[in-house]
């Protein structure tokens, strides 16, 4: 059976035709691709409000973002920054794959997103509204602004998509999560659906919200604040952005007359148990249920996108996930999100476009920062520069905070132009 409960082999492929990048690394395909090959990174000391004062100060911002460029103005006072980012990406992923919704059956095309921590921007400031002001102040938006599926309910309005919508909520694993949910989509009789994920929580409210985990790093240095793997691995760096994917049937594709960037393959999921269980977490065998779905053997895997928390306990569950699947650093390990932090929601959506943009150009992005992987953990990992190979199948890792655990895998496909 399949991780989603279908037999295997009976799935009808799922291509991904179209990708669009709203991240810390750029606006747009090429300026992402071009940075990932050059190691350009996008942290940098926050900006969008005084850090002063907070724990962590260095994040990867969306540069030059315009909500009222990118955004209709209609839109842009009623929703928050994450769903802004969503809306560029899903227009810019339907203008990559010459996709026009209004020539297709509205019901026939669906979205499915991931959310993590929803409209934290928006809403701090009905808040601070609230308490400075007084609840007559507090605008009427508030109630759908903030909540995790006004992401998929904007995109499908303005798009006209009207078949099966969703939203996924399982922190940076939920935007796996959400292509697997696209692929089951097309199963049952969508043509197209607009996938992936998008968050903006670098705000005063979003930030403190995400130090209750522990998981963020202290440092002040952009260059060492998020280094998973190495020796000196402290925690992460945050980050805001996302992407969004058009994925559809090969058929169909097709039959429009277009190439796609690869297929969506395999995808499983899974829960950590509680660590007072004693039971081992559950990544390596939601690897091998995701790879089992793909219809294909571990020694298929060309490369491994890791979820690279950043902390040394979880790097080393991690490398003893992967070589427990693969074998001791038999399948290269990289993690180009060093160079724009963790995006929870956004995350894994970008990390997938990132494997499906390597596969095609025949090449493993690095691990930028990385320089002195720790001693141990027995993985290939991929520093010092992209490497060059004839890589065709990836397998795109993501574990979110509290145990949320996924795995999709994807080929390369036949389009090779990233000039989106």
């Amino acid at each position: 059976m399949s991780a989603l409960g279908l037999p295997a082999g009976r799935r009808s492929p799922a291509a991904v035709t179209g990708l669009g990048i709203v991240a810390p690394t750029g606006i747009g395909v090429r300026r992402h691709w071009e940075s990932v090959l050059a190691g350009k990174s996008g942290l940098g000391r926050i900006t969008r409000f005084d850090p002063a004062g907070y724990p962590v100060e260095v994040a990867g911002e969306v540069p030059g973002f315009t909500a009222g460029e990118q955004v209709p103005r209609g839109l842009v006072d009623r929703t928050d920054r994450f769903t802004h980012f969503a809306l560029a990406a899903a227009e810019a992923a339907l203008a990559d794959a010459d996709a026009d919704p209004a020539q297709l059956p509205e019901y026939d095309m669906a979205v499915v997103t991931a959310a993590s921590s929803g409209g934290t921007e928006f809403g701090q400031h009905e808040m601070e509204r609230l308490y400075q002001r007084g609840p007559a102040w507090v605008g009427a938006y508030q109630s759908i602004a903030w909540f995790y599926a006004a992401t998929t309910g904007q995109v499908s309005i303005r798009h006209g998509m009207r078949g099966p919508c969703g939203v996924l909520c399982a922190e940076q694993a939920g935007g796996l999560d959400a292509l697997g949910q696209s692929r089951r989509l097309l199963d049952t009789g969508s043509r197209l659906v607009l996938s992936g994920g998008t968050d903006a929580s670098l705000c005063p409210y979003g930030l403190t919200a995400q130090l209750s985990t522990g998981a963020l790093s202290a440092s002040d240095d952009p260059a060492r604040a998020y280094l998973p793997f190495d020796e000196a691995a402290a925690g992460y760096a945050p980050g805001e952005g996302g992407a969004m994917l058009l994925v559809e049937t090969e058929r169909g594709a097709r039959e429009r007359g277009v190439r796609s960037y690869g297929r969506i393959l395999g995808y499983a999921a899974g829960f950590d148990p509680p660590s007072s269980s004693g039971r081992p977490p559950v990544l390596a065998s939601v690897v091998r249920r995701a790879v089992a779905d793909a219809g294909i053997g571990a020694d298929a895997v060309d490369v491994v996108f890791a979820d690279a928390a950043g902390t040394p306990e979880l790097d080393r569950a991690e490398a003893a996930a992967i070589n427990e699947v693969f074998g001791a650093g038999r399948v290269p390990v990289t993690a180009p999100k060093t160079l724009t932090g963790r995006l929870y929601a956004g995350g894994a959506p970008l990390d997938v476009a990132t494997a499906l943009l390597a596969l095609s150009a025949g090449v493993i992005p690095h691990t930028p920062g990385v320089e002195r992987p720790a001693p141990g953990l027995g993985i290939d990992l991929v520093v010092g520069g992209p490497r060059r190979t004839g890589a065709r199948t990836a397998v795109v890792l993501a574990r979110g905070h509290g145990g949320f655990t996924s795995a999709l895998v994807v080929e390369g496909g036949d389009r090779t132009d990233h000039t989106a």
